[in-house]
């Protein structure tokens, strides 16, 4: 989500639209107003203990964050349009809409009762505010036609209300690149390398690859320990998230020592973003085994890094990859099913390389200025219309 704001922040200041971005005050020290670029300045607002906050305990500070968040409205100017992203911020904007009267646009990136259904969780608060924030909203953004089936089935969403607007890649960042390079800066060998990038948390499945990874010895001989071999590698590249990160990642360790995979599996902290397209190149096969997913970055910044993945066919995952053509969907979550289809890649260098292709080549019609452009034209409509009341 850091990612879209940033990137879709850029973009649209590119595009002639101002950008004013309001986040939490993480730490001390920070300025009020720091200009990233021309048309594009964030906003520290005090809300809460100046230092990180789990997740799970950001609920309790958004009534304080909205009121700073009118102040410096008030101080510096109104806009035309307010944009939340995420559950928390739709709360603040749903209550700055009515307050300033102005047309309110929703990015959710998930939803609570997506995780309920897909994870059995439970989140009725969150989920009752994202229903009210919905109901209110003059624009609901969708990252994919599976998103949009989502909230108009589970949270009732006007569908006329809805604008499937997919996120882009950044083509200067993320393109295809050698692949012996990438692996000698990051001190990778010759063998197999497998790559899952994203949170640790239940609900990324990176329990999934790791099992993939073990059941990839009985798909693939050539992965068996013996003289001359080199089995493959996984590099799980990200850190806990989440109510449950931390009790997700101890799992994960010990998963791989009962797999006895111990030597083949590497725990790589958070990678600075730009980073990331080092481990993208490096990598022969990506994994994308999510429970949900409203769109899937990773899957699309791996392509557009040239790599074929392996994902999940669930939410966006259905539309970034072409199944047999830039890469793999997977119904369901056998491991053995992931490894199969890991095997074909890694024993049929041609058709790595030829899906490697298509997959670069799919990513190219994604791009942040075309998702600027539509939204900018939204803004306008908005501006234009009724406002939505709440219902």
């Amino acid at each position: 989500m850091n990612v879209y704001v940033r990137e879709l922040s850029s973009a649209l200041a590119g595009a002639g639209v101002d950008c004013d971005v309001y986040t939490r005050a993480w730490r001390r020290g920070l300025a009020p107003v720091v200009e990233v670029e021309p048309g594009f300045r964030v906003h520290h607002v005090p809300a809460g203990p100046e230092a990180s906050v789990a997740k799970e305990d950001l609920p309790q500070h958004v009534e304080q964050f909205t009121a700073g968040v009118l102040d410096r409205i008030e101080n510096a100017g109104r806009p035309d349009v307010i944009h939340a992203n995420y559950w928390l911020s739709g709360v603040s904007g749903h209550t700055l809409k009515h307050r300033l009267e102005l047309p309110l646009v929703s990015t959710f990136h998930t939803l609570a009762r997506v995780k309920a259904e897909e994870a059995a969780e439970e989140h009725d608060r969150r989920a009752k505010s994202e229903a009210e924030v919905i109901g209110c909203s003059d624009a609901i953004l969708a990252n994919s036609a599976g998103e949009a089936a989502q909230l108009e089935r589970l949270y009732g969403a006007v569908p006329h209300r809805i604008e499937i607007v997919p996120p882009g890649v950044d083509h200067h960042l993320f393109s295809p690149g050698d692949q012996l390079s990438a692996r000698r800066q990051l001190g990778l060998g010759n063998g197999p390398v497998l790559l899952f990038a994203g949170r640790i948390q239940p609900l990324k499945g990176a329990d999934v690859a790791v099992r993939a990874l073990a059941a990839l010895r009985a798909e693939r001989p050539s992965d068996r320990a013996g003289p001359g071999r080199r089995p493959a590698t996984l590099l799980l590249v990200g850190g806990p998230s989440g109510a449950e990160g931390n009790a997700e990642l101890a799992r994960l360790h010990r998963l791989v020592a009962d797999l006895g995979v111990q030597e083949r599996v590497q725990f790589i902290a958070p990678q600075p973003h730009g980073r990331l397209a080092l481990y993208y190149r490096a990598a022969d096969v990506c994994l994308v085994p999510s429970r949900s997913e409203s769109f899937g970055l990773v899957a699309l910044e791996a392509a557009a890094c040239g790599t074929p993945v392996v994902a999940a066919d669930v939410g966006g995952l259905s539309t970034l990859v072409t199944h047999g053509v830039s890469g793999f969907l997977v119904e369901g979550r056998d491991p053995e099913a992931y490894a199969a289809y890991v095997a074909r890649l890694l024993d049929d260098r041609p058709l790595a390389r030829a899906m490697g292709a298509q997959a670069a080549a799919l990513a190219t019609t994604y791009r942040w200025s075309i998702t600027a452009a539509r939204l900018r034209r939204l803004y306008a409509d908005l501006t234009a219309r009724q406002l939505v009341e709440c219902r």
